[in-house]
């Protein structure tokens, strides 16, 4: 730099040299031809003396510049390479490569590391990716972690000469630990709510005696306060069987860690109860503001309760994590509910000009029952309904083809296409056995219509209809066509089915309680009896349930070549190429459980490049938690999944991890 500097100066005296003597020149000319020849020569003279004086007293000044001038610089020059140098923010130059060419004595400590130069920064930061902030200087959103502190980037470019090739990086490392300690610590005091409820008390009470009743409500309300005073949680009783919770992050985490274990302690309650206590809770996990925390608070309770109790939900945005959620349903007892739905119903009936009724894909007995039901109920209001299918599934043709052949239901089914023409502001849309719009026969109609009614009996899901003017699920009912038998008991005092009426409706109930034996209450046999009084019959409905011979032998298939999983779990599969093989798949699946020693059975078939999976249980298993693992539902011992664009060898191998998941986690999701 010296030499260089050196070299510059030397140009500029021999250019200021050259300049003096052509000014001398001159003068001597002009002055030879001005003045005589004694007085130019004395001019001269005297000329030269200031001349040789000036030069001696310019190479003084410029010595004295010179000096000074290289002074200055090598103090701006000591200035630059020590600011970086001692600079408290680590600093490191890299290469376009990645390869380290220096660093300053900040990024140094944090490395630890006396032998940088020619590493590769990516052996200490593998996450860096420098390519995505080098322009305008941006600082990285990304967070870099190094020996316990945390970084953002500042990218810049610079090359040393016009003739350096290659491109160079300045990497500033800015210090944000201070500001993520602080955010972290602002967001885990942040306040979120919860609710909580006590799922069964009424029939839990009913079932001890009275005197024992204040004692079990006083431990079931000293339980809960203990359980989240332990954890710093603020807990208030709203009602009898209500409570409010307000926590912080921090908190939520701790009974995360616990997977909310006051479930299990709930049901170990015992004072002489027959039933298990149970309760629900409903946890928004929303850090915007204590407000949309409660509404997500209400939604994820909302669901708790949809599902059947016994489970905690959190709800993130639109992630939700379960927990819990084994035990069976207990069947209610009270009729106010169904009651309260009926009237509500009679009155959407009442106001209605047209009504159309809807299922899910692949619609089965219980699905077309419950809308045999519905048309029944519209009827009695005096109202024409019509059943939008284009065409029956097999598990329906025995029923569909009695309703076509009766003269009384002509026109009853219409396709899609003319529904959709015909839906207007008046028209009263009810949807049956299923309550989310993924699983809808046609979808699009559902935004068609303003008026929405939605009956079902499946665990709630997240993706459920929204916004509809009456929705009624209860996971404890047996089946839509239970449900939609104890609706017609209120609509009038004396209701009239028909005999495929009748038929239809049981052979709903019978289907979804495997004649009798899944999920059959007190009022699924009242329901049955009742329709039993309105003329149904048991031997015409079992005919709707008749196999052919080849079916059978395509289902004994399936059952010999079932794989033993677990020691008591039974998997298989279904040819997707035979007829009807999703149906198949379910009887096998039911088959399985007949086997000594299985308590649960899944069942895939390849239908349309998407494998389907029928899953049951017995006992305590949950098959709908595994099947949720897999993006399906159902109930606790009925559930499916759909899984797209995989093989059946592919989807064996999901569901076996998803099996294995359902016992590691125990109660979680």
């Amino acid at each position: 730099m010296k030499s260089k500097r050196k070299k510059n100066f030397s140009y500029a005296m021999v250019i200021f040299r050259f300049t003096q003597a052509l000014v001398t020149i001159g003068l001597i000319t002009q002055l030879s031809r001005v003045f005589s020849t004694p007085q130019a020569i004395l001019s001269l003279l005297i000329y030269a003396i200031l001349l040789i004086v000036s030069i001696f007293s310019e190479r003084e000044v410029c010595r004295y510049v010179k000096l000074q001038v290289e002074k200055e610089v090598d103090e701006i020059t000591i200035i630059k390479d020590s600011m970086f140098s001692n600079v408290e923010i680590p600093v490191v130059i890299i290469e376009e490569i990645g390869t380290i060419k220096w660093v300053n004595i900040a990024f140094k400590k944090i490395c630890k590391d006396k032998e940088l130069l020619g590493k590769n920064i990516k052996t200490i930061l593998p996450d860096l990716k420098l390519g995505e902030w080098v322009t305008n200087k941006q600082i990285s959103d990304k967070h870099f972690h190094l020996e316990g502190n945390t970084y953002r980037i500042l990218v810049e470019n610079f090359h040393r000469g016009e003739n350096d090739q290659i491109n160079k990086q300045i990497v500033y490392f800015l210090d944000y630990t201070e500001n993520e300690k602080l955010k972290n610590q602002i967001q885990e005091e942040r306040c979120m709510m919860g609710y909580l409820c006590i799922d069964n008390i009424d029939e839990i009470s009913h079932s001890i005696e009275e005197v024992r009743r204040p004692m079990l409500l006083a431990i079931i309300d000293r339980k809960i306060n203990l359980w989240f005073k332990e954890r710093e949680v603020v807990i208030a009783r709203i009602d009898r069987d209500k409570y409010i919770m307000v926590f912080n992050k921090r908190e939520l985490e701790r009974m995360k860690e616990t997977k909310f274990d006051i479930l299990d302690e709930m049901r170990n309650i015992q004072v002489g109860n027959e039933l298990p206590v149970t309760v629900s809770l409903g946890i928004g996990f929303n850090l915007k503001s204590l407000l949309s925390s409660k509404e997500d608070a209400r939604i994820a309770f909302d669901l708790a309760q949809g599902r059947g109790g016994d489970q905690a939900i959190i709800k993130n945005n639109d992630k939700y994590t379960f927990y819990g959620g084994k035990t069976k349903e207990v069947e209610k007892s009270a009729r106010v509910k169904v009651r309260l739905k009926a009237y509500a119903f009679k009155e959407l009936l009442h106001e209605a000009d047209k009504i159309y009724i809807m299922g899910h894909k692949g619609i089965d007995m219980d699905c077309l029952g419950a809308a045999i039901g519905v048309y029944r109920a519209a009827s009695i209001m005096g109202k024409k309904a019509h059943i939008i299918l284009d065409g029956p599934t097999f598990a329906v043709k025995g029923l569909y083809d009695r309703i076509v052949q009766s003269k009384e239901y002509e026109d009853l089914f219409i396709s899609h296409e003319e529904a959709e023409k015909e839906i207007k502001r008046d028209t009263l849309l009810v949807i049956v056995d299923t309550h989310r719009r993924s699983y809808l026969e046609y979808p699009e109609l559902l935004d068609k219509a303003e008026k929405v009614v939605v009956f079902d009996h499946h665990r709630k899901s997240t993706d459920y209809i929204e916004d509809a003017v009456l929705t009624y699920l209860e996971p404890f009912i047996s089946s839509t066509c239970e449900m939609i038998a104890e609706i017609l008991n209120y609509l009038t005092d004396k209701v009239k089915l028909t005999p495929i009426e009748a038929d239809a409706l049981l052979a709903g109930i019978t289907i979804d309680t495997k004649n009798f034996v899944f999920k059959a209450g007190v009022r699924t046999f009242e329901a049955a009896a009742f329709l039993r009084r309105n003329g149904a019959d048991s031997s015409r409905v079992r005919l709707l349930f008749q196999n052919d011979m080849q079916t059978y032998k395509i289902r004994a298939m399936a059952i010999q070549n079932a794989e033993i999983w677990n020691d008591n779990m039974a998997i298989s599969e279904v040819n997707g190429q035979v007829a009807n093989a999703s149906i198949i798949a379910a009887q096998v699946a039911d088959e399985l459980l007949n086997i000594k020693g299985i308590v649960a059975s899944f069942v895939l078939t390849m239908v349309d490049n998407c494998v389907l999976i029928s899953a049951r249980a017995l006992a305590d298993t949950n098959v709908q938690r595994i099947m949720e693992l897999l993006g399906g539902g159902g109930h606790l011992g009925i559930a499916g999944a759909q899984l797209k664009d995989t093989t059946i060898h592919e989807a064996k191998i999901y569901l076996k991890d998803a099996i294995n998941k359902y016992f590691e986690e125990g109660e979680t999701k």
